[in-house]
C-alpha cells in the first residue's frame, strides 16, 4: 500500500496549482485593469483633445460680438406699431401677423419669472450660459436619434430665437453656445430672463392675433397687466412658450377653444415644477392648482374696424414710402435707381415689415377734429351732389395748409364700405378747366407773355389736329377779344387754347410748361401735355395733385410738397423719420399773386359757381374771408372740380361716378358748389382759426400796374386801321404785369385770332362807336331842338305876359278915370 502521507502531498499540490493559478489570473486582471484605465485615460484625452479641437474648428469662423451688438441683437424684436393724429392721439395699430408689446422687467410679476425658470431652465441662477451635460445628451440624441435633444437654456433659447436658426447642426449648435455664454458674461439674469420673457411667442389673444411678451400675453388672454397676475395665470403663460398655438385657449377668431385643456395640464405641469423647486409652499400649489382659470378667460372680442378705412390705410401706405425712400438712401440707391418698380416694390415690401414689427409710432399731420368734421360733412351732405339719375355720385377731397404743405384732413369718397376708391389721393381723372390756372395762366404770366388785361381771342374755330370745332362749355364762342380776367370768370376754353399755344410757340416747346412748372408741383408726367387739347385739362390727375397746384399759388408760388407723415419714432422714442420742408420756387411771387386776384374775380364773379353766395348764406363772417379758386368740368359732366384757398389753406373737391367717363348731368358745378361749401362750414364750426377769414392776398411789390387800354390791353397809342387813325381807343384801365409789359396797341393787338376776328372787332368796335356817336349827335340835336321849343315856348309866354300886364294897366286907368267921373 502507498503510504497516506503522498496522498496528502498530492492533494496540496493540486491545491497549490489552482491558488497559483488564481493569483495569475488577478495578476493579469490587474494588468489588465491597469492597462485599460491607461488607455481609457489616453482615449479621454484624445478624445476630449479632438472634441476640443472640433469645437474650436465650429466656431473659428464666429466673430465675438460687443455687449452693445448682443443689445442691439437681442432687442431687435417685433413690436406693435401704431398710427396716430398731429395731436399723438392713436388712430389705431398697425396689422401685422405678430402683435407684441416690450416691458420692462418691473412690469412683470416675478411669479412668471419664476414659472418660466422652474419650468424651462432649473440651473438658470448657476449656469453660465449653458449646461455641459444636457448639451452632451442632447448633441447624442442629434446624432444617434435616440432619446430628448431638449437641454437648451433659456439663455441659449434666446440666442436661438433672436441670433441664430432653428437649424440643429453641430456647428449651430457651437456657435449658440459661444453666444449664450457671451450674453451671460455681459447681462444680468434679470435682464436676460425678462429679454426672453418679451421676445417669446404665447399663442393667440380673444381677437384670435398672433402675440409675443408676457404683457400682451396678460392683457389679450386674461385682461390683465403682465405684473399683475396671479400664481395660476402666471403658471399658464409661463407654460405658452414650450407649445403656443397648441396650449392657447383660443381658435384664429378668437373663439374659445371646445377642449382648452392641454393648455390646462400644462398649467399644473408648471405649477408642480414651481413646488418641486420650493418656488412657492405645497398650499399655494395646491390652492393654484384647484383655481377655476376658465373663468378669468376673456370672451371673444371682435378686432376694431373703424380704422381700416380710409385713414389707416392712407397713413401707412405713405409711411411705408418714407421708410422705403429712407432704406434705399442708406443703401446708397440713386433716385432713378429707386423708381425702377421692382426696386421700389422690394423696398416698400421691406418698410411694410419693418413698420409692422417695429414697435414704431407714426405721427401723421390729420388733424382728428377737423379730418372727422369732414367725415361727418360727406356723410350728411354727400347726398347733395347726386343728380337725380339714381346713381351715386362719389367725391374726394383734401384740406391742406398752404405755408407748410401739411394735409390736416381729407375725404376718400362718401363711405369707404361702399366705395373703397380713394378719391382723395389715388383716383386719377381729367382735370378739366381746373387745370389752367396752373397749367395755362401761371406759366403764360410768369413768361411775361400776357397781363391780366391782355386780350385773347373767343372766336368760333377748330383744332389744328382733326378739324373737330373746339368749343366752350356752353357755346362755340363769344365773337369777341376777352381780357384774361374775363376769360378766366367764364372759364372759357377758346382763350385758354390761344395762350397755351402761344406759351409753346413763345418757348419752342409743347412741355414746357409741364417741364418748368408742372413737374416741379409733383404732376404726373404724360405727353398729353403738349397736345392741342391740354388746356381744356384731358390729362389725369389726383384731388391732392391739384390741391398742391393751388396751394403753391396761395403760398406766393412756392410749391410744398403736401405730405401725411409728420415724424415716425421708434419704441424708445428715438426718432427714425422727420419730415424736412423742401420749398420750390415754381411761380415768381408777382404771378403768383397776380393769379390769386383773378381767381379772386372767378369766386366773386359767381359766372361758373355759386360757391361764394352759398357759403356766405351759411355763416356771413367765413362767406367774407378772401376766397380765389377755380372751377372745371370735363366731357358730359363727367367729372366736377372745385379748388378754394385762402390765404391759410386750400380745400378741393372732385365728383363723378365711380367710374370713368360716366356723365352726370348739367348743374354739376352748382351741386359742387353747395356740397363744397357746406363741407368748409362744418370744418369751421369744429375749427374757426383753420381757414383764416380775417387774411387777405396781397399783390407783391414786383406787379407792373400798367395802365393800358380796355379795348386793346395794350398800351394807349394811335392805331392805324383802315381810313381810320384812332388815338387811344377804349378807355383807361390797369393791367397787372409780373414782368415785361405791353406794347403800343396796334391793330392785331391781342393772342390769338385771325385776319377776320381783328376785322370784325375792330368793325364792331367802329360801328359801337359810329353808333355811340350818332346816338349823340340825335341826343345834341334833340336836347337843341328841346331848347329851342323850352326858347319858343318861354317867348309865346313872355308876350302873352306882356298882352296880360298891357289890359291891366287899360283896366286900371279905366278904373282910375271912373273914379274921378
Amino acid at each position: 500500500m502507498p503510504p497516506l502521507n503522498n496522498g496528502r502531498h498530492n492533494s496540496e499540490t493540486g491545491k497549490n496549482k489552482v491558488l497559483f493559478g488564481f493569483n495569475i489570473f488577478l495578476r493579469v486582471l490587474q494588468s489588465l485593469l491597469i492597462v485599460g484605465v491607461v488607455l481609457l485615460i489616453l482615449g479621454g484625452s484624445l478624445a476630449l483633445g479632438i472634441g476640443t479641437g472640433y469645437f474650436a474648428y465650429l466656431v473659428e469662423d464666429t466673430p465675438i460680438p460687443t455687449k452693445d451688438e448682443l443689445k442691439r441683437d437681442l432687442g431687435d424684436i417685433t413690436q406693435t406699431s401704431k398710427l396716430a393724429y398731429a395731436d399723438n392721439s392713436e388712430i389705431a395699430t398697425i396689422r401685422s401677423d405678430l402683435m407684441r408689446t416690450a416691458v420692462s422687467s418691473e412690469n412683470i410679476s416675478d411669479l412668471i419669472k419664476e414659472a418660466i425658470i422652474n419650468t424651462e431652465d432649473e440651473y438658470f441662477e448657476e449656469h453660465k450660459g449653458f449646461v455641459p451635460k444636457a448639451v452632451i445628451r442632447a448633441l447624442i440624441s442629434e446624432a444617434t436619434g435616440m432619446g430628448s435633444s431638449g437641454g437648451s437654456t433659456l439663455t441659449q433659447q434666446l440666442v436661438k430665437q433672436q441670433i441664430l436658426s432653428d437649424e440643429t447642426t453641430f456647428k449651430r449648435k457651437a456657435n449658440e453656445i459661444i453666444l449664450s455664454m457671451q450674453i451671460e458674461k455681459y447681462f444680468s439674469k434679470d435682464e436676460i430672463v425678462t429679454t426672453y420673457l418679451n421676445v417669446s411667442p404665447f399663442g393667440r389673444n380673444n381677437k384670435g392675433q398672433n402675440i409675443a411678451g408676457v404683457q400682451e400675453a396678460a392683457k389679450g388672454i386674461f385682461g390683465v397687466d403682465a405684473k399683475d397676475v396671479n400664481l395660476a395665470q402666471a403658471a399658464f403663460i409661463a407654460g405658452l412658450p414650450q407649445s403656443p398655438i397648441t396650449y392657447s385657449p383660443y381658435t384664429n377668431t378668437g373663439d374659445l377653444k371646445e377642449d382648452y385643456s392641454l393648455g390646462l395640464e400644462r398649467k399644473d405641469f408648471v405649477l408642480f415644477s414651481m413646488y418641486r423647486e420650493k418656488a412657492i409652499t405645497k398650499k399655494e400649489y395646491e390652492e393654484a392648482k384647484a383655481y377655476d382659470l376658465s373663468k378669468d378667460f376673456l370672451k371673444k372680442q371682435a378686432v376694431e374696424a373703424d380704422d381700416q378705412g380710409f385713414l389707416y390705410y392712407s397713413v401707412l401706405d405713405e409711411a411705408q414710402n418714407v421708410i422705403a425712400e429712407k432704406n434705399a438712401k442708406a443703401d446708397g440707391l440713386s433716385d432713378e435707381e429707386f423708381a425702377d418698380e421692382s426696386t421700389f416694390v422690394a423696398y416698400k415690401n421691406r418698410a411694410k415689415k419693418e413698420l409692422e414689427n417695429g414697435g414704431y409710432t407714426v405721427q401723421s399731420t390729420i388733424d382728428k377734429n377737423i379730418y372727422n368734421s369732414m367725415q361727418d360733412a360727406v356723410r350728411d351732405y354727400g347726398y347733395m351732389l347726386d343728380d337725380g339719375s339714381g346713381s351715386r355720385i362719389e367725391t374726394g377731397s383734401v384740406l391742406m395748409e398752404n405755408k407748410t404743405g401739411k394735409i390736416l384732413g381729407f375725404i376718400g369718397s362718401r363711405d369707404y364700405n361702399t366705395d373703397q376708391n380713394n378719391h382723395a389721393f389715388d383716383t386719377v381723372r381729367q382735370a378739366g378747366s381746373s387745370i389752367k390756372p396752373v397749367l395755362v395762366y401761371g406759366p403764360a404770366i410768369d413768361q411775361g407773355l400776357m397781363g391780366s388785361e391782355t386780350r385773347v381771342a373767343d372766336y368760333p374755330m377748330k383744332y389744328r389736329d382733326g378739324g373737330a370745332t373746339l368749343a366752350n362749355a356752353t357755346n362755340t364762342g363769344s365773337r369777341t377779344f376777352q381780357t384774361v380776367r374775363e376769360s378766366l370768370e367764364w372759364s372759357n376754353n377758346i382763350p385758354a387754347y390761344h395762350i397755351y399755344q402761344n406759351l409753346i410757340e413763345k418757348t419752342g416747346s409743347d412741355q414746357f410748361a409741364y417741364d418748368n412748372y408742372l413737374k416741379k408741383m409733383n404732376y404726373p408726367a404724360s405727353h398729353d401735355w403738349g397736345v392741342e387739347a391740354a388746356p381744356l385739362g384731358t390729362t389725369d390727375v389726383t384731388t391732392l395733385n391739384q390741391t398742391n397746384g393751388y396751394q403753391a399759388l396761395a403760398n406766393g408760388g412756392v410749391y410744398q410738397e403736401g405730405y401725411l407723415i409728420e415724424s415716425i419714432k421708434d419704441n424708445d422714442g428715438n426718432v427714425v423719420y422727420q419730415h424736412e420742408a423742401n420749398p420750390v420756387e415754381v411761380f415768381s411771387p408777382a404771378t403768383a399773386s397776380i393769379m390769386n386776384d383773378l381767381m379772386r374775380s372767378v369766386i366773386d364773379a359767381q359766372i361758373t359757381s355759386p360757391f361764394k353766395s352759398v357759403i356766405s348764406g351759411l355763416d356771413w363772417n367765413l362767406g367774407n374771408a378772401d376766397w380765389v379758386g377755380k372751377t372745371g368740368s370735363t366731357d358730359n359732366y363727367a367729372d366736377s372740380w372745385l379748388v378754394v384757398s385762402t390765404p391759410k389753406v386750400t380745400i378741393s373737391n372732385w365728383s363723378g361716378h365711380g367710374e370713368a367717363n360716366i356723365p352726370m348731368n348739367d348743374g354739376s358745378g352748382d351741386r359742387s358748389a353747395n356740397y363744397l361749401a357746406y363741407v368748409i362750414n362744418k370744418v369751421h364750426q369744429t375749427n374757426g382759426d383753420v381757414f383764416g377769414t380775417n387774411d387777405r392776398f396781397q399783390l407783391s411789390n414786383e406787379v407792373k400796374q400798367i395802365k393800358v387800354s380796355d379795348f386793346t390791353g395794350e398800351l394807349p397809342a394811335t392805331v392805324a386801321y383802315q381810313n381810320y387813325k384812332l388815338q387811344s381807343p377804349g378807355k383807361e384801365v390797369t393791367s397787372l404785369w409780373a414782368k415785361n409789359g405791353p406794347a403800343d396797341s396796334t391793330y392785331q393787338f391781342g393772342i390769338g385770332g385771325t385776319e377776320e376776328n381783328y376785322s370784325d372787332y375792330w368793325r364792331n368796335y367802329l360801328n359801337k362807336i359810329a353808333a355811340e356817336q350818332k346816338k349823340s349827335e340825335e341826343k345834341e340835336k334833340a336836347d337843341r331842338e328841346k331848347k329851342e321849343k323850352e326858347k319858343s315856348t318861354s317867348s309865346d309866354k313872355d308876350k302873352d305876359k306882356e298882352k296880360t300886364n298891357e289890359k291891366d294897366s287899360e283896366d286900371k286907368e279905366e278904373g282910375k278915370k271912373s273914379e274921378n267921373n
